[in-house]
């Protein structure tokens, strides 16, 4: 799941970014709505954490950019304000989600993966290969064999080409849905990533390499 922060409260805008990572998400932080602005019309992102009151453009306005867009990217919006009215205003604007700081990280957390599967559709309750289970809700793949433990990027890279119903996924694509903008694109991150999740995956190997275009999982299905 690809995650922008736009906060201009530098070290809450870390700190956000920080957690999510660790659930697996790949985050992108920017610090002011203009810089926002031009990272969503660059990258598709599944959500994006939007402060209402931020410098250069205000979060009500990237709101609407981005809800114009047509992009399938939602919204959840922070205030410092909790108020009714407040929220009606953050909702009429075109966001999914409103909530008021303070705010308890694990609600956070929790509504932008509800808001990330609404933002990809027709996600499946499980994702399958043969005797290859992922459950992206409980964050657990098994096999015949049991459970296999995956760090988060491998589980990424997994969730990804198994979504995509046995069609090939470029290492580009991988990096930009599992990593984030500080990836390098020449680095070999996605090989050493593949050859380890391949090895905790077993045999028979379900991930092919698709010579100069990428990898795929054949027999990906739903669950």
């Amino acid at each position: 799941m690809r995650i922008l922060v736009v906060e201009d409260e530098q070290p809450l805008a870390d700190a956000i970014a920080r957690g999510l990572r660790r659930e697996g998400m790949a985050v992108d932080v920017a610090y002011d709505g203009e810089s926002g602005q031009e990272k969503a019309a660059i990258t598709r992102y599944d959500v994006i954490v939007l402060d209402r009151d931020l410098p250069r453009m205000s979060g009500d306005e990237l709101c609407r950019a981005v809800v114009s867009s047509g992009e399938l990217t939602r919204v959840i919006m922070l205030t410092a304000s909790g108020t009714v009215a407040d929220r009606v205003e953050g909702l009429s604007l075109g966001a999914d989600d409103y909530l008021a700081k303070p705010f308890a990280f694990p609600e956070l957390t929790a509504r932008v993966r509800a808001l990330g599967r609404r933002a990809t559709p027709a996600v499946p309750p499980l994702l399958t290969a043969d005797d290859l289970e992922l459950d992206p809700a409980r964050r657990t793949v098994s096999r015949s064999a049991g459970e296999i433990e995956l760090t988060r990027k491998e589980f990424g890279v997994l969730e990804v080409l198994l979504g995509a119903g046995g069609a090939v996924v470029s290492s580009e694509e991988l990096l930009e849905r599992v990593w984030d903008e500080n990836a390098d694109p020449f680095t070999t991150t996605v090989r050493v990533t593949m050859m380890t999740l391949r090895k905790k995956l077993g045999e028979p190997g379900v991930i092919e390499t698709v010579v100069g275009s990428g990898y795929r999982v054949p027999s990906a299905g739903r669950g």
